[in-house]
């Protein structure tokens, strides 16, 4: 391998045989050398396979200030995080954990310690990339010897929600969070009770919620707004059905519809009206069998 960008002198970028680039680390990798002459393969640490120039381009701006600690800690973290999650995280959580870390330690150690105006958000409906971030607290502690909290756990959870979405834009995720909040509150004020959030029901609508947000918000399919009308124009039989076997759930279901309309311009298909009823209907149907209305 020769060296195609020397980022510091542990850090350099590289190529594959398959011309593929790599970032290799390593102590003294660069010490004295110059773009062009070979890797000393024997010194290299640690591999980061890039699918994406760009992401080598920023991490090459970063590491100038920033240690390549953190990004060996960034890296202990997205293979953790990658090995609980099922969905593939965006090789760009190297660039912005090795950049949020820098900047927590920095204010750790000047005791700056920042409120997460989230933290009960986070905890509460992104609970396994939580759980994870907890996890990555212990990684940050051992190889640093310092213990950051919860605040910067809830942080972390959003960049590894973030990584999920494909998306650089951390203001995606705090979206995503306060949508899936206010559809719970309106259910929550529509029954006028607490939800069950240890039911396998609630998980699945949060699931449902989440990721009904994020087709939204990516705007994944722009012929959705074609499909929206024909629903619309259709009224499907399930719809039908579901409007008239669960019809509290459904006059939720109409507020939720509402709310994203009037909020976010999100006009809902029929389709989607009928799952958020039955998903509705299942969280609440607990309480119809210990005697409460639906």
């Amino acid at each position: 391998m020769y060296i195609k960008k020397i980022l510091n002198n542990n850090v350099v970028v590289t190529t594959t045989k398959l011309n593929q680039e790599i970032v290799v680390m390593g102590k003294g990798l660069a010490f004295q050398k110059k773009i062009g002459e070979t890797i000393d393969a024997s010194k290299i640490e640690k591999t980061f396979v890039l699918e994406n120039n760009e992401i080598s381009e920023k991490l090459s701006i970063l590491l100038k200030d920033t240690s390549e600690l953190y990004m060996n800690i960034s890296s202990k973290i997205f293979d953790y995080a990658q090995s609980q999650l099922s969905s593939k995280l965006d090789e760009y959580l190297y660039v912005a954990l090795t950049d949020h870390l820098s900047f927590a330690i920095s204010r750790h150690k000047q005791g700056m310690y920042l409120k997460n105006v989230l933290l009960w958000e986070i905890r509460k409906y992104y609970k396994q990339e939580f759980q994870i971030a907890l996890k990555s607290l212990d990684i940050i502690e051992s190889d640093t010897g310092i213990r950051l909290g919860e605040d910067e756990a809830a942080s972390i959870a959003l960049h590894l929600v973030n990584s999920q979405l494909f998306s650089e834009d951390m203001a995606t995720s705090v979206r995503i969070t306060e949508i899936v909040k206010n559809i719970l509150n309106i259910v929550k004020y529509h029954f006028r009770m607490e939800l069950d959030e240890s039911s396998v029901n609630h998980e699945r609508f949060l699931t449902h919620l989440r990721f009904s947000a994020i087709r939204f918000i990516r705007k994944e399919k722009e012929k959705e707004k074609e499909k929206e009308k024909e629903a619309k124009r259709n009224d499907p039989f399930l719809y039908k059905q579901v409007k008239k076997k669960y019809s509290t759930a459904f006059q939720c279901s109409q507020k939720i519809m509402v709310y994203l309309e009037n909020t976010y311009g999100w006009v809902i298909s029929n389709e989607e009206i009928t799952y958020l009823t039955l998903h509705i209907h299942r969280i609440i149907n607990r309480y119809k069998l210990d005697g409460s209305s639906e």
